[in-house]
């Protein structure tokens, strides 16, 4: 072994140690900075046209940018995360004192239902009332109890979520002023060709764009509108419901439906005819709409994965990632498809004896 191959050697190992001991020393905060990127990436448009109106002073671009993006993208979520602890935790006190009495409701829609529907929940083993009330009350309950704790988890986390959001912040401020830099300096490190690092800088900017831009926006729309019919039936809780369908909306063939749908029924069963129908018209005519006009204008045809791909990829995301997981899991997957695609593309191909 020559000197410049055991110098090479060393040099690879030192970078990987060096490496995951960054990575390790930044992993607490790594939510924060994973959304100062996606942040950055979503508004750089936005930074370079404000760059030619202020006469390419970057430090002013960067820092208007930054806080149009605070006053449009954040203070919104963490405003509406405050009323949704508020919410979660009155739904609980009434859970709790028995004030909304679920397995009421539970016991009245079994009774309305037809004979050989209640003889088919027998077969399945869900025949037994009481234990079909217990399941959901104490599923009710729980998922209350999580929200309404998050109100005190948040006031002993306090300093936590101060110093993230002002790492989160701090770092969308520069990656805005100094977002072009970083990017020549990141792709010259990476050891591809130049078609290929760029055919993937192209595909991490449409699937950020696609999943923040076009997948949220769309859930977000979602949401509020089935929230707001929710508030106008007089529904309780009508913002936890909304955010459950706002979440659910990420998820492609489970959609907001598996939320407003049993309520439209419930309405139906109990002889609530007008709400019910009302439910159903504005379920199927206006949000189960807004996902065939919204997403195509702004995610686009050519950024689209499979329907069952961004399932999986955003289950799988949320399960390892936490909230984060569902921009991270559809990007590695979209990432992953991309470079088997380059990888195959660059394999010189066979040719089959005539």
């Amino acid at each position: 072994m020559n000197e410049t191959a055991l110098q090479n050697k060393a040099l690879a190992v030192l970078l990987a140690l060096v490496t995951v001991a960054f990575v390790w020393i930044l992993l607490p905060y790594y939510g924060a900075i994973f959304w100062a990127v996606i942040l950055g990436i979503l508004f750089a448009p936005l930074q370079r046209n404000l760059l030619m109106r202020f006469g390419r002073r970057r430090n002013v671009a960067a820092a208007v940018t930054t806080l149009i993006c605070l006053l449009v993208a954040v203070l919104p979520v963490i405003i509406i995360s405050g009323l949704l602890v508020q919410e979660g935790a009155t739904l609980y006190q009434r859970i709790q004192s028995g004030q909304l009495d679920i397995a009421g409701y539970v016991e009245r829609g079994k009774d309305m239902l037809p004979t050989f529907a209640q003889n088919a929940l027998d077969n399945l083993g869900m025949g037994n009332l009481e234990a079909l009330r217990d399941k959901i009350t104490t599923w009710a309950s729980q998922g209350s109890q999580v929200l309404a704790t998050q109100a005190f988890s948040f006031g002993q986390g306090t300093f936590d979520f101060v110093v993230g959001f002002g790492i989160m912040m701090y770092l969308l401020f520069f990656f805005l002023r100094e977002g072009a830099e970083v990017v020549r300096k990141v792709r010259m490190a990476v050891p591809l060709p130049e078609h290929q690092k760029r055919r993937l800088q192209l595909k991490f900017k449409r699937v950020v764009r696609a999943t923040v831009k076009g997948n949220v926006l769309v859930a977000i729309t979602q949401g509020a509108l089935g929230g707001l019919i929710f508030w106008i039936l007089g529904i309780p809780s009508a913002l936890v419901w909304a955010v459950m369908m706002a979440f659910l909306s990420l998820l492609p063939a489970v959609g907001a439906g598996i939320v407003w749908g049993p309520v439209a029924i419930y309405f139906l069963m109990t002889g609530a005819i007008l709400q019910g129908v009302i439910l159903t018209a504005f379920g199927v005519l206006v949000i189960g709409l807004v996902d065939n006009v919204l997403r195509p204008i702004l995610v686009g045809k050519d950024t689209r994965m499979p329907d069952y791909l961004i399932l999986v990829s955003t289950l799988g995301g949320l399960s390892v990632f936490g909230l984060n997981g569902f921009v991270i899991g559809p990007l590695i997957a979209a990432l992953f498809i991309s470079s088997w695609a380059i990888f195959a593309s660059s394999k010189p191909r066979v040719q089959l004896p005539q």
